[in-house]
């Protein structure tokens, strides 16, 4: 028979009850046996969500209470050294130094213990999604040992609850190729021999608990590999399998397509192989052709990263195809990858325009359409006919839809030029002129943009939302805001200012909320890292801005200062990739739907008199396709749309633009296409690791490269920036460094950002006198 299977669900709850718990566990509020029953709760609750729905393979193990990666450090015993674990309590990574590794942790000394102040490990994106995850750190004496039985007390857990789950774990090859080798030492699949006794350890429990099945995510099998890590892959699955015969291994795979390492994963010793058949249909044949008999194929039809609904017709074909290829008891059926990045229920939407909600499924409805979808194949399609009748209504509804096309978008959109893509001098000319017309001195230091959001600024806006206040009484506490934002930042001495952005739920949400051909929902959160959670807009239709979006908040800051604020936006590339993006047409088209958005209201900032203008492009690195060969052509968009956005400015006005959480060294050359005037960077994590590619490529503008963590509680002293400072300088002229934290501090308690930003700029005056620098930058 064909199987409903699930890869894996939302961890957050949904009223993000899982943010809540760990917050107030940080924050002393609630105990962690509290915690701990939140996070069983949830666990519970999903489970039972999937089984009744009709899911046969439901997940488990796929919850965390920060990420999974670090949820397989902690399994392995891979805990760095700093952080004081010596696995000396059996099986356990305790919760404290879990959330260490995190978040770092700092304490005063006590009179019963001595000062604490450790780092947090490094964090970045998971393959092309938005999700963060936690750098595993390898060393080559480092010993590996079970540090967590966490994947075995999941199932058990379920099972006493009548359900046999799927336990899901990250592949180990996958999880050395996330990782770091510190010491540049050997290959990085030499701690593979001492970490697969941890993994066949797991699978023996697992076998001996009752476990039938077994999830292994490799989704490095959709990226380039050479035949070192093929090989790898061969020898740690012919040892897995070997561990618990009984047990049947699903080798998972998403994100795109296998192509060259389709004929290495069909050749593996395991039962089953997951194919995302969403992104990548056209593997889907070759694989039908070449699966052994023993192997049964997962194919994964229905979009786990995106609300689309699904078009059940289209799903079946493939299906079919495979079931009479295979047989039906060799065909599972799933989602594209792990629900994780899907918000949970469509059903909490009360306020979302019906037309949209047609179109939509979200975690909990696209299990239902897995479910029917095998109804269909084991029953015939007329077992669903009702359900394949409202699935073409649905589809058609969307295709015919007025709302979708807009003609004067697309005639805009033909009307660009190519004058329209370039500034209006080279940047030497334009940096003279900024220096001529800004005068700000050596090291200028600023903020990423947005300043910590208190309770009361929640409050005010859910307020406002709710119609519980008016707006003039909204926008009199925002004017406050800004207000106290800027006497805070003049003084302890900032250099280029913001105005703190209190009018703002977050950096993508803000500017769909505003632009034409977006949707917002009231509880579409997914999981960003740990307990941070965004709500993307769903793109459904073409894109302008009906009005400028943000030019008043930033004229009236500019109006209460002398020193120059920045204007604050976010980029094309940004505001599409942190969307749930329309799947009829292509990005790149959408992508420049949105430029234009932005280079309208950068025209508008300008003619404001905001004289510095920040386009923050996060997400230009995570959007990179996962085989190298698809990167030109992606980066040759994405580079033109923020160049799109940008390039309409005088030359004496400074644009700035913000990148986060990746790997620089293999884009740097469409990075210094884009042409920023300023590019800010995170750079606290890797102790200024990354800037080594931009001084080996000598990049030619200004940068800022981050000395305050701002993902961690840790308040960093002055020397640590110094530091950090000094590295960069080791790197970069003089002339090129700005100070800035990593990223916004709205997560931030301003306990933590008075006293990290005022150390911030000590340093950065510091770091003047010793230069012997002079103002007049």
């Amino acid at each position: 028979m064909v199987t409903a299977a699930n890869l894996g669900f939302p961890r957050i709850g949904p009223r993000r009850e899982l943010k809540k718990a760990i917050e107030g566990f940080w924050a002393g509020n609630v105990s962690e046996d509290a915690l701990l029953e939140t996070a069983r709760e949830i666990r519970q609750r999903n489970w039972r969500l999937q089984q009744e729905a009709g899911i046969e393979h439901i997940p488990s193990n796929d919850f965390s209470l920060y990420d999974h990666v670090l949820d397989t450090i902690a399994m392995v015993g891979a805990v760095p050294a700093r952080y004081g674990w010596r696995g000396d309590r059996v099986d356990r990574v305790d919760l404290g130094t879990y959330f260490a590794t995190a978040r770092g942790v700092q304490r005063d000394a006590s009179a019963n213990g001595s000062a604490v102040d450790l780092s947090a490990m490094e964090m970045t994106k998971w393959y092309d999604t938005n999700y963060h995850y936690i750098v595993p750190e390898f060393e080559a004496e480092m010993h590996f040992r079970l540090g967590s039985t966490k994947p075995v007390d999941a199932f058990v857990e379920a099972k006493a609850l009548g359900i046999i789950t799927r336990p899901v774990l990250i592949g180990p090859v996958t999880f050395l190729l996330l990782g770091k080798m510190h010491d540049h030492a050997g290959s990085r699949f030499d701690p593979l021999p001492n970490v697969l006794p941890i993994y066949e350890e797991i699978l023996r429990r697992l076998d001996q608990a009752g476990a039938e099945w077994v999830q292994i995510d490799e989704p490095c099998l959709a990226t380039d590999l050479d035949a070192g890590a093929r090989a790898a892959l061969a020898l740690a699955y012919e040892r897995l399998a070997a561990a618990a015969p009984r047990l049947r291994i699903l080798v998972a795979t998403y994100f795109g397509t296998l192509g060259n390492n389709l004929e290495a994963a069909l050749r593996l010793p395991v039962a089953a192989l997951h194919l995302d058949v969403v992104r990548a249909p056209e593997q889907l044949d070759q694989a039908l052709a070449q699966a052994p008999t023993s192997m049964a194929l997962s194919l994964g039809v229905v979009d786990g990263r995106n609300v689309w609904r699904t078009d059940l017709e289209r799903a079946l074909e493939p299906l079919e195809r495979a079931a009479e290829a295979l047989g039906s008891e060799r065909v599972i059926v799933a989602p594209s990858c792990s629900l994780l990045h899907s918000p949970i229920d469509l059903d909490l939407e009360k306020k979302l325009d019906p037309g949209v909600r047609l179109w939509l499924a979200f975690a909990k409805q696209k299990v239902r359409e897995v479910a029917l979808l095998v109804t269909a194949l084991r029953d015939g399609r007329e077992a669903i006919g009702d359900a394949l009748a409202e699935s073409r209504r649905a589809v058609e509804s969307r295709r015919t839809s007025p709302r979708i096309h807009d003609a004067a978008v697309q005639r805009r959109l033909a009307s660009v030029t190519e004058e329209m893509f370039r500034r209006g001098s080279p940047y030497d000319i334009r940096r003279r002129k900024q220096v001529e017309a800004l005068r700000l001195p050596p090291f200028p230091t600023t903020t990423i943009g947005s300043l910590p959001q208190t309770g009361d600024v929640r409050a005010v806006r859910a307020e406002f939302r709710a119609g519980k206040r008016d707006r003039a009484s909204y926008e009199r506490f925002v004017r406050e805001q800004i207000g106290q934002a800027l006497r805070f930042q003049e003084e302890i001495g900032l250099d280029v200012l913001v105005h703190g952005e209190s009018e703002r739920n977050d950096m993508v949400e803000y500017f769909g909320e505003q632009l034409a051909g977006f949707a917002i929902t009231q509880n579409g959160w997914v999981q960003s890292y740990g307990s941070r959670y965004v709500k993307p807009p769903i793109i459904y239709g073409d894109t302008w801005r009906p009005a400028p979006m943000t030019v008043e908040w930033s004229r009236y800051a500019q109006s209460l200062t002398s020193k120059p604020v920045k204007g604050m936006l976010t980029g094309p590339v940004t505001i599409l990739k942190w969307s749930f993006v329309r799947d009829d047409q292509p990005r790149d088209v959408t992508c420049r739907q949105i430029a234009l958005a932005i280079r309208d209201e950068v025209a508008d900032l300008e003619a404001a008199g905001i004289r510095i203008i920040q386009i923050d492009e996060p997400a230009l690195r995570e959007g990179l396709p996962l085989r190298l060969a698809d990167w030109g052509a992606y980066l040759e968009w994405a580079v033109a749309a923020f160049r799109l956005a940008s390039s309409e400015v005088r030359d004496e006005t400074q644009v700035h633009t913000h990148m986060c959480y990746a790997e620089f060294g293999d884009i740097i050359d469409a990075i210094a296409a884009m042409d920023a005037d300023v590019l800010a960077i995170e750079t606290t994590r890797s102790q200024m690791e990354l800037l080594e590619t931009f001084a080996q490529y000598r990049y030619p503008n200004e940068i800022g490269p981050g000395v305050y963590d701002i993902h961690s509680p840790r308040v960093p002293t002055r020397e640590e920036m110094e530091g950090l400072l000094g590295k960069a300088l080791a790197v970069l002229s003089p002339e090129q460094i700005w100070v800035n934290p990593d990223c916004g501090l709205k997560t931030r308690r301003w306990e933590e950002v008075r006293p990290s930003l005022t150390a911030m700029v000590e340093a950065a005056r510091g770091l003047r006198a010793r230069a012997g620098a002079v103002a007049g930058r």
